[in-house]
């Protein structure tokens, strides 16, 4: 999320005004603190033990036809309910690519292995498990030399005990229109579709749904750990996984080598879920300027318009009209939004997503079409994925049982913040119907010198985790340190295209050395329309 616009003294006061505490709903599980006195907590160190002695047997991965061989994958069990240990077993599927040994400057010279690093792309509900492909990127390849790259499915995705809430085939709706500002009649049809999913839910995973949630994620880690042979854990979360990993590094902080939380959740318990999400769907307004001001800027190659309300108009013409009919019978205004709420995320998108919106009111759709309609033989991966998301948002804090409340909220938002507000309410309403028991999130917090210093990066105009969580979550972790890049949004910035990051990564990840203090790297190059689009351009005057 970008700071200028959310946390602002006048968005910050409009986001205090618009929300309430959320309900209490289901009496929570007190958190277990640090002390592992409860079953839970006893639990975990059960089955760490346990998966110390068995470790990891690595082998071939599953639809390994396509995957570089260096990739192996393996599993490791987890207990469903770390409360009981030796009950119901699960397993998460690990992949690894060990340790190059190679310094790109000099291939002469081998580089000593310092371990496993653990990533997690986020979600809830990502898979990590293509993540030590990564070591192929040039970014990339001086850490893949001293590290084994590890990645794995987190419990409930892909591999790794799926959960379902409804059938795959019915998961993806194409066409389909989201109204900016939904009346009475729409907003009844999404509350009673909220109540069928989290009803769904709970008759597909029946007594186990409860115990998909960040606590386990993190005790999950802790066994992973254990069960690669490392006593102490190097591990580099984007996104959601800067939240469980900062659990981690509560729960467990004698157990943490280096952590590195790239666009880092807000960790503060009143905060989690409910008031996240408002305060996200602020923020991609601001982003939402920042796609359109770019898009204007490149006005003699799209012919958008020249400024950000002559490129909204645009956009609002053709939802009109996608509306009226949905391109290729597949692609309605709630496709485009999606397609322009990807481009708010990563900037990489806005030369694709602005040319195919041209060459759709050009009269020529087949790059909207391609760009923004369902992929349907993914359809199972995206239903799982959404279905891990919305139970762990919902089993790992309360929120507001009652429609009042949200519907005041999202309401009040989305009268300066239309882009995504509804869109992301609907995305989370489940939660308000949901059947499992809520917890009360644990309070991130550690004292100087119980945790080893720690690697906090973030994005100034972030919209999808609010720059404000990078700053919460530095003042809970004692010793760790922020590294900015200014006037900036893409999501997820580590080992991408900032080179000024990615020496602050490699300085810590390689030698352990921070900064002296918090500090800020200069944007990233905006994207460029390419070649052949302005050649087409000039063509077409």
């Amino acid at each position: 999320m970008r700071a200028a616009a959310l946390h602002s003294a006048a968005g910050a006061l409009l986001l205090t005004a618009l929300v309430a505490a959320p309900a209490a709903g289901t009496p929570p599980t007190p958190p277990e603190g640090r002390a592992r006195t409860s079953p839970e907590g006893r639990g975990t160190a059960v089955a760490a033990a346990r998966a110390a002695a068995k470790g990891i047997e690595f082998g071939a991965c599953p639809d390994a036809e396509d995957l570089p061989g260096a990739m192996k994958c393996g599993t490791v069990q987890v207990p469903l309910d770390y409360a009981r240990p030796d009950g119901t077993l699960i397993p998460l599927t690990v992949s690894r690519v060990e340790a190059t040994h190679r310094d790109p400057g000099n291939s002469k010279r081998r580089v000593p292995r310092q371990g496993s690093l653990v990533y997690n792309p986020g979600g809830p509900g990502g898979s990590g498990l293509y993540f030590p492909l990564i070591g192929l990127v040039p970014e990339w390849k001086r850490i893949a030399a001293a590290y084994d790259l590890v990645g794995y499915d987190p419990r409930g995705v892909g591999r790794s005990a799926p959960l379902s809430c409804q059938d795959p085939k019915h998961f993806v709706k194409a066409p389909s229109n989201s109204p900016s500002h939904p009346s009475e009649s729409y907003k009844r049809e999404r509350i009673a579709q909220a109540r069928a999913y989290a009803r769904g839910c709970a008759e597909r995973s029946g007594s186990a749904l409860r115990h998909y949630h960040s606590l386990n994620n993190a005790r999950d880690l802790h066994v992973l750990r254990a069960a690669l042979g490392e006593e102490k854990l190097t591990f580099m979360g984007a996104s959601y996984g800067t939240y469980y990993g900062a659990l981690y590094a509560s729960l467990f902080p004698g157990h943490v080598r280096r952590m590195v939380f790239d666009s880092a959740v807000d960790p503060d318990p009143a905060h989690v879920w409910y008031r996240n999400n408002l305060a996200q769907s602020l923020a991609f307004e601001s982003r939402w300027t920042d796609v359109r001001e770019w898009i204007a800027q490149h006005d003699d190659v799209y012919g958008l318009g020249a400024t950000p309300q002559a490129v909204l108009r645009s956009y609002e013409r053709a939802r009109a009209q996608l509306a009226a009919e949905p391109a290729g019978g597949v692609v309605g205004p709630s496709q485009l939004q999606r397609a322009f709420l990807q481009a708010a995320y990563y900037d990489d998108y806005w030369p694709h997503r602005a040319r195919a919106l041209s060459e759709y009111l050009k009269g020529r759709p087949q790059q909207l079409i391609g760009q923004a309609g369902p992929v349907r033989e993914f359809a199972a991966e995206a239903e799982n994925s959404h279905a891990v998301y919305t139970a762990v948002e919902c089993n790992d804090a309360p929120w507001p049982t009652s429609w009042r409340t949200w519907d005041r909220d999202n309401t009040r938002i989305a009268r300066v913040a239309p882009f995504e507000t509804w869109d992301n309410a609907w995305t989370n309403l489940p939660c308000a119907f949901w059947p499992a028991p809520r917890r009360r999130p644990l309070d991130v917090r550690t004292a100087p010198g119980e945790l080893p210093p720690t690697l906090i990066l973030a994005a100034e105009r972030d919209a999808a985790t609010p720059y404000e969580g990078a700053l919460e979550l530095r003042r809970r972790l004692a010793g760790s340190v922020l590294v900015t890049e200014r006037d900036a949004g893409s999501h997820g910035i580590g080992g991408a295209s900032n080179a000024c990051v990615n020496r602050h990564l490699e300085a810590y990840l390689l030698q352990g050395r921070l900064p002296g203090r918090h500090t800020a790297c200069a944007p990233h190059p905006q994207p460029r329309p390419t070649d052949r689009v302005r050649e087409a351009a000039r063509r077409l005057r």
